[in-house]
This record gives structure tokens, C-alpha cells and sequence, in this order.
């Protein structure tokens, strides 16, 4: 019975109620018996939750698409009614990563404005607005003996989200998930803890209010590891676990996991420009890829540039990003030609910065910028500047990312700018889903066959 878990958690440690999972707490200040009892109820409370998403996806699934676009159009008006709450919950955040040392980028990633949460809104209609995948049939077919096979789109069933600093996943990734038919289990770090749950307590009102099960979403109020350790291990009840975080978080998740895990590790993007590019538009997808938002994973962290047009770009280029503050590390060829570049080191090539750092090299041809790619890219976003057709199809064959680009920036690589509303996560894998994941990359597919008496 959903709930009696938690009650007889809370009959056993009686001193011991939800507030145990607040922020404030510090194990350093507990007895070892009350450790030991502040590990046991995050057990049963991460073990309970998940059983309660299990019970609301198998609701969920079959939820009319008219019901999901209610609770998603509650959620958005909800987060815009929300927005000055939701703010000050994420001043709490924004003073405590101040003091603890959050850098510029990190900080910018866990601040939301009125404007963000706008956008977060707008992400959430959007995805009104797309088509239900759940239903959908991906294809049908006659067999000789007369059997019809359909190839038909159902939710994955419950997803475990592992996030560290971006409140609006909370959102996007609920409001995906629900769209999707999908429940899902939020785990955010402890930097937005405020931010989250402000954001969640609007999100389950919505749901509830549309008539839905609340416990199809539902975020983990703790910021204690032991919660990620135990939610790892429920895959009786979690089908899939997509982390959004730093490649150790990554790494640490997926040693951990009993789950199958959807990997994004790091987010080293290049932009290569050609001999043949239009050395201004170059000049300016390069500023716009590393400036505009360097601490996400679509940001340009290499650039690599022709040996023929190293003399007329890198200059002008250089002049650009160093107005923006960017710190330039190059290597020889790019130092005799931008005198204050610091030597880029192999370390260099294998950073992913999040911040205003950027290497640069000069290199022969598109062979050996393609040759660099493979061997420090991390499969995320690549692209190519140029007006050689040629060069642009050898280089978006070559090229195993999964998002190519020709002549535009890598910061379209987002759920939201390829359309899908928002995303859940940006897959490097190579199974399942690749790139930004939207509605359809959350679901999975059952065959459904109908006969007239065929027997074998």
C-alpha cells in the first residue's frame, strides 16, 4: 500500500520525520546511532518512492495524450504564477554555492531569473504542442501467413534522473517524462536543493490537480549521497538512469548502477574552419560557440583552424575573444601567430573547461582536423565552416559525433533548439538514443500481432 513503508519508517525512529532530509543537515554532528538511523529511513524513503513510481507509471501509460497536456499546461502556469517563490528559493542556492566556491559558469548554470523561468514554461508548452509518441506506430507488416505485426511506441516505464546544478531540468525532465508516459524519480545536487524543490512543489500540484497520479514525478528532498547509492540499486523498480552532471559524476554512476545507464561523460566541442570558409561568419560562429554560455556541454572548448587562412583568421578572432575575457591556449603555429596565447599543453586537448578557456590549433588539412576530432572529441558536437560542399561531406561522414554541424554554432545541440520542447539529457551513447533526448528517445516498442486462428 503505497505509503506504508514511510509510516513505519516513521514509527520505528520517531524523532525522525521528513525534515531529516533537509540541506541543514550534517552528519558530522550525529551520534553513530543516529547515522546509522538517518541512513536507514533515506533507504526507505528512496525504496518507497520508487515503488510509488512504479505503481504511477502503469497509470501514466495509459493516460489520455488530453489529460498529460493538462498537467503540463497547469505546470507552466504554475512555474509563471511561482516565479518570485521559486526565485528566492534560488537566492538560498545562489548565496550558498557563493560560499562554497561555485565558479562564474557553474553559478550561471544554477541561476534562475524571471526570464529563465519563462523559458522553462515555454519549454513545457512546447511539448504540449508535440505529437504523443506513445501509441504511435513505427511500422506495420503482413506475413505470408496472414499474421499482422505492428511495431507500436509504449513508455519505458520509470526513469531515475541524477542532475547536479541546473534547476530547470527538474522541468524539462518532468515534463518530458510525463509526456512520454513515463514516471520518473529526481535526484538534483545539493547546490539547488532550494531551486528543485520549489520548482517540484508546483510540478506535483499541477499534476495532481490534471487528475494524474503525483507520484509520476516526484524529487528525492535530500542531499546526502547515500540517496544516489540506494536509488542505483532499485532496478526492480527504475528502468533507466540518465545522469546530467561532470564526467565523475558520470563515471561514478555508472560503476554504482544495477541500472542501465544513458552516458553523456563530456562535452568537447570543435569547431574546424576550413580553407574555404567565409573567414567573417567563422569568426563569428567561433565567438558565439565559446562566449555566449561557456559553462554548458555544447560549448566550444577546441578550435581548429586551416594552415592556409590561420594568418588572416587568428587574429581577428583572437581580438574578439579576449575583449570576452577568454584565456587563449594555443599551440606553436597558433602562438607565432596570436603572441599572447599561452602554450597549449595535451592536457589542453582532453579539457572540457565550462569556462572562457579555449585551445586552439592550426592544423595541415581536414584529415587532421577530423584526426584531432576522433582522438580527443567525446562524441558530442562537432561542426565545420565552410563553402566547399566536398569538404563538408567528407567531414560530416568522418566525423562520428552525434550532432554534425555545417556552418553553424555547436550551441544549437539542446533539446529546445532541435524542437523537441526540452530535453532530458544529451546521449553520447551509441544504444537506444543519441544527441539531444526528447519524447521519442524515452520511449521503448512492443509488437503487437493479430491473427485469425494461425497456429505453428
Amino acid at each position: 500500500m503505497p505509503g506504508a513503508q514511510s509510516e513505519s519508517c516513521r514509527a520505528r525512529h520517531p524523532s525522525r520525520s521528513a525534515p531529516f532530509l533537509r540541506s541543514e543537515n550534517r552528519l558530522g554532528r550525529l551520534t553513530p546511532i543516529r547515522y546509522r538511523l538517518l541512513m536507514s529511513d533515506i533507504h526507505d524513503t528512496v525504496v518507497q518512492m520508487c515503488v510509488d513510481a512504479r505503481s504511477a507509471a502503469r497509470q501514466l501509460a495509459t493516460a489520455p495524450t488530453a489529460s498529460k497536456n493538462d498537467a503540463l499546461q497547469r505546470s507552466a502556469a504554475g512555474l509563471r504564477r511561482a516565479s518570485v517563490t521559486i526565485m528566492e528559493a534560488n537566492q538560498r542556492d545562489i548565496e550558498a554555492g557563493r560560499s562554497a566556491g561555485l565558479t562564474d559558469a557553474l553559478l550561471d548554470r544554477l541561476t534562475l531569473t524571471e526570464s529563465r523561468i519563462d523559458d522553462v514554461a515555454s519549454g513545457l508548452e512546447e511539448i504540449v504542442a508535440l505529437d504523443d509518441p506513445v501509441g504511435e506506430t513505427i511500422e506495420r507488416w503482413r506475413r505470408p501467413n496472414g499474421l499482422n505485426i505492428a511495431q507500436v511506441r509504449i513508455p519505458i516505464g520509470v526513469v531515475g534522473m541524477i542532475y547536479e546544478s541546473r534547476p530547470n531540468v527538474t522541468a524539462d525532465a518532468a515534463g518530458l517524462c510525463l509526456k512520454s508516459g513515463n514516471a520518473v524519480v529526481l535526484k538534483g545536487g545539493k547546490e539547488a536543493i532550494h531551486s528543485n524543490s520549489a520548482i517540484a512543489a508546483v510540478l506535483t500540484a499541477a499534476i495532481s490537480e490534471a487528475g494524474l497520479p503525483p507520484a509520476c514525478v516526484q524529487l528525492i528532498p535530500t542531499t546526502e549521497r547515500e540517496a544516489v547509492k540506494v536509488l542505483l540499486q532499485q532496478s526492480d523498480s527504475i528502468d533507466v538512469i540518465v545522469p546530467r552532471g561532470g564526467p565523475s559524476l558520470i563515471e561514478a554512476i555508472t560503476n554504482e548502477s544495477s541500472i542501465p545507464v544513458i552516458q553523456h561523460y563530456a562535452g568537447i566541442c570543435h569547431i574546424y574552419v576550413d580553407r574555404d570558409a567565409d573567414l567573417d561568419m567563422a569568426r563569428r560562429i567561433a565567438v558565439n560557440a565559446k562566449v555566449q554560455r561557456p559553462g554548458v556541454c555544447n560549448a566550444m572548448e577546441t578550435l581548429l583552424v586551416h594552415q592556409d587562412v590561420a594568418a588572416d583568421f587568428l587574429p581577428a578572432v583572437a581580438n574578439e575573444l579576449s575583449a570576452a575575457k577568454v584565456e587563449l591556449r594555443g599551440c606553436p603555429r597558433t602562438q607565432a601567430i596570436i603572441s599572447d596565447a599561452s602554450a597549449a599543453s595535451e592536457e589542453d586537448w582532453r579539457t572540457e573547461y565550462l569556462d572562457l578557456i579555449l585551445s586552439i590549433r592550426v592544423v595541415d588539412d581536414l584529415e587532421a582536423a577530423v584526426e584531432h576530432i576522433s582522438t580527443y572529441g567525446t562524441g558530442h558536437s562537432d561542426a565545420i565552416i565552410t563553402d566547399s560542399y566536398s569538404s563538408s561531406q567528407k567531414f560530416t561522414t568522418a566525423v562520428d559525433s552525434a550532432a554534425v554541424y555545417v556552418n553553424a554554432s555547436t550551441r544549437f545541440t539542446d533539446g529546445f533548439a532541435f524542437g523537441f520542447g526540452a530535453e532530458i539529457g544529451i546521449s553520447t551513447n551509441r544504444l537506444h538514443a543519441r544527441g539531444p533526448m526528447g519524447l521519442r528517445n524515452l520511449t521503448t516498442y512492443k509488437y503487437i500481432i493479430e491473427g485469425s486462428g494461425q497456429i505453428r
